[in-house]
């Protein structure tokens, strides 16, 4: 589920085949493309010069700035941005560097960040490989060996994967407006786990409804697995009253210091849609 931001109306058409490959290789133009599970949209966005949002099969999934790798339009990317920040120095790693799992990638713009962020060794994820394809060629992302691109089922993807090999695994996978049921269960939380090294994080983008049911039962998975639990949404999405996104991270050690709990929440209410930080005491009881 994309984060709100100002969105536009679509334009150009449906592109045949070597239109689309051109216009990849040109870098990113307006138009829609055909991807493999559908219809990608590439909009330039009308309040940067050097930003552009991609639509997949109508949603709106990611928003790229080619001059500010750092800079993230959706709110929810913001937060999880908190809570990496919060929890990795980005001096803390040296020569071994930060090692992080996408499990979904869309335009890569979580991935941009934490490469300007920490320079990090990365694999993003992506079941559809056309448009992996696509988003190489418009927004020129950083090369293998920092940053591989593996076509695959997430689930399927993360299971294969040897343990303790990263210290942060993000899970933002949607078709359409919700995460596939299969990657938000115990398997796959358990997977997570095996692949985190000591200390790592598991960040899961969770989309839900007013009754935050999602939230609820996600939590709960999340909590038989791990020892801490603690979320992030705007109030408005905590007290049931629209729909949004909440992110949920967990850990076996504690997610967010509490030295670093203070500059975390500060940061989190500072932000274009302030956002509220629901530690592990006060997940847990929502959770029940």
């Amino acid at each position: 589920m994309g984060g709100r931001r100002r969105t536009q109306k679509a334009k150009g058409g449906a592109r045949n085949a070597a239109e689309t490959v051109s216009a990849a290789v040109a870098g990113p133009v307006e138009g829609e493309f055909e991807i493999d599970t559908g219809l990608a949209r590439l909009e330039r966005d009308r309040y940067s010069s050097t930003g552009w949002v991609l639509y997949v099969n109508g949603v709106p999934s990611s928003h790229v700035d080619l001059a500010e790798p750092a800079r993230l339009d959706f709110e929810y990317m913001r937060w999880i941005a908190a809570l990496m920040r919060a929890r990795f120095d980005p001096s803390g790693f040296g020569e071994r560097k930060l090692r992080a799992l996408h499990l979904g990638g869309g335009a890569c713009s979580m991935a941009r960040w934490v490469h300007a962020t920490y320079e990090a060794r990365q694999v993003v994820v992506e079941l559809d490989g056309r448009l992996a394809e696509y988003v190489r060629d418009w927004f020129d992302l950083p090369r293998a060996p920092l940053l591989r691109v593996r076509q695959g089922e997430a689930g399927a993807v993360l299971a294969s994967l040897t343990e303790n090999t990263r210290d942060v695994v993000i899970r933002d996978v949607f078709a359409g407006d919700a995460t596939p049921a299969a990657l938000t269960g115990e398997a796959t939380a358990r997977d997570a786990d095996r692949v985190l090294d000591a200390g790592g994080v598991y960040i899961v983008n969770c989309g839900d409804g007013p009754d935050l049911a999602n939230f609820r039962r996600e939590a709960g998975v999340l909590r038989s697995v791990f020892a801490h639990v603690v979320a992030v949404a705007d109030p408005a999405m905590f007290k049931g009253r629209r729909r949004g996104n909440v992110i949920i991270a967990c850990s076996q050690e504690p997610v967010v210091a509490d030295a670093a709990a203070a500059g975390m929440r500060r940061e989190l209410l500072g932000g274009g849609v302030p956002a509220a930080y629901w530690d592990e005491a006060k997940v847990g009881t929502f959770a029940g």
